[in-house]
């Protein structure tokens, strides 16, 4: 036991002064630097999904009902018909209708939401299904599936493109080593795009089917991030 205490006694004032030394170097330094890159595609929009209804007006609520819910139901049928679309009924509502402030008669009225990935398909129906319903609106956008695979991609691409702007700006600055800090990933698209509303066919009658062109939308990836130079 006393040997072991001797050992540790002798073995201190080296420890001290390895503290010492190490106590009187200066901290690393380091300059932060934030920056942010982004990258970008157009894709292809592969959905199309339209809003259709069907509105009467009149003085009997009970039967503007009945007249609605035929209508809508009838454009279900169609749209069940075919595999390729998806179907959804939207709000149904019933609105009294005033005239110099006196209650003349009622509005029904309900909507139909198509989608599908054909637009072809979904453009012939449109064409029948206006012989009882009106058009409300068009639009496009790109599925689920189609987005994450191009956002997947543009990750890749932006992280790569981040990664070159910091060996650039460490470059620049004289200070070749650096380390990365923060990094932010943020994804967006541009949106569903609107079918022209001044080329739909609002009013219930037999029509053509509207022609249908996708088009393509952005989709963007950027990085925000920060990197720290070390100062010599």
């Amino acid at each position: 036991m006393k040997s072991s205490l001797v050992a540790l006694l002798s073995m201190l004032p080296l420890a001290l002064s390895a503290s010492l030394v190490r106590a009187g170097e200066p901290e690393p330094r380091f300059d932060r630097i934030r920056f942010s890159t982004t990258v970008q595609a157009e894709i292809d929009n592969d959905l199309v999904r339209a809003v259709l209804y069907a509105q009467r007006e009149g003085t009997d609520a009970a039967t503007l009902s009945a007249e609605v819910n035929a209508a809508v139901a009838w454009g279900v049928e169609k749209a069940k018909a075919i595999p390729a679309v998806r179907a959804q009924t939207l709000g149904y509502q019933t609105s009294p209708v005033y005239t110099k402030q006196t209650l003349t008669g009622w509005r029904v009225r309900q909507s139909l939401r198509l989608e599908s990935a054909e637009a072809a398909t979904l453009s012939a129906l449109i064409g029948t299904l206006q012989q009882r319903l009106g058009v409300q609106s068009i639009d496009y956008d790109v599925s689920p599936e189609s987005r994450r695979q191009a956002e997947d991609r543009l990750i890749v691409e932006a992280v790569d493109a981040f990664r070159q702007r910091a060996d650039l700006v460490a470059k620049s600055w004289g200070q070749p080593d650096y380390r990365l800090v923060e990094m932010q990933v943020n994804t967006q698209g541009s949106g569903p795009q609107p079918y022209p509303r001044a080329a739909m066919a609002m009013e219930m009658q037999a029509a053509a089917a509207p022609p249908i062109e996708a088009g393509t939308q952005a989709v963007r990836v950027s990085i925000e991030g920060a990197i720290e130079l070390r100062v010599r």
